[in-house]
């Protein structure tokens, strides 16, 4: 496994580049965010998106799946959402909520016959930064663990996926608590998973 060690208040444009660039090749790769450390790769790759499915073990079309946007603007493009949701979205975000919302038809064939999509934008600059870079979101699903170091200490992380996921952004020490999750796609929004942070509605 290849590491880039990143940290958020230093950002090393070359390791960002070297991460963004295998994401454009269709590689997986394990990232810090505001939460847990995540597994992600191009959100508009099928055969990458089929392989993090693979590595999680589950089922796609019965599985909500998630990306990372690096901004609202972003994940209007790939989201539908009104003018009361965007304004909820700007009281919240960056921050560690999953927002549901109706997919739009721009998310790719791993996605269509699904109507919904998790929306993440984490308030961690390497996260965002990757997906900037990228010029689209990045699909993102939480690492697994037996034990808690190893969900927190990036060189344990690395040490369980080594082998299996060729790359990794090592931003520090993770986290244990998930994202809040919100089900918007009722055109209210509900709490359908509490995790780190107090959801700001209107």
């Amino acid at each position: 496994m290849k590491v880039f060690k990143i940290l958020e208040n230093s950002i090393n444009e070359r390791y960002i580049d070297s991460a963004v660039k295998a994401l454009v090749d269709g590689e997986i790769i394990i990232y810090p965010t505001d939460t847990i450390y995540a597994i992600g790769c191009n959100a508009l790759n099928n055969s990458a998106i089929a392989k993090i499915c693979k590595i999680k073990g589950i089922n796609p079309d019965k599985t909500n799946l998630s990306i990372i946007c690096d901004g609202i603007s972003m994940a209007a493009e790939y989201a539908k959402f009104d003018n009361r949701m965007f304004k909820m979205l700007k009281r919240n975000l960056p921050g560690p909520f999953t927002f549901i919302f109706p997919a739009s038809s721009r998310l790719p064939k791993a996605f269509k016959g699904r109507k919904t999509v998790g929306i993440r934008i984490p308030d961690n600059k390497i996260a965002t930064e990757l997906v900037r870079r990228l010029g689209n979101p990045v699909l993102s699903t939480t690492i697994k663990w037996d034990d808690e170091d190893y969900a927190i200490n990036p060189e344990l992380i690395a040490e369980a996926y080594d082998g299996v996921i060729p790359y990794m952004i090592d931003g520090g020490d993770g986290g244990l608590i998930p994202s809040t999750v919100v089900d918007c796609t009722s055109g209210e929004p509900d709490v359908v998973r509490e995790g780190k942070g107090i959801l700001q509605d209107l």
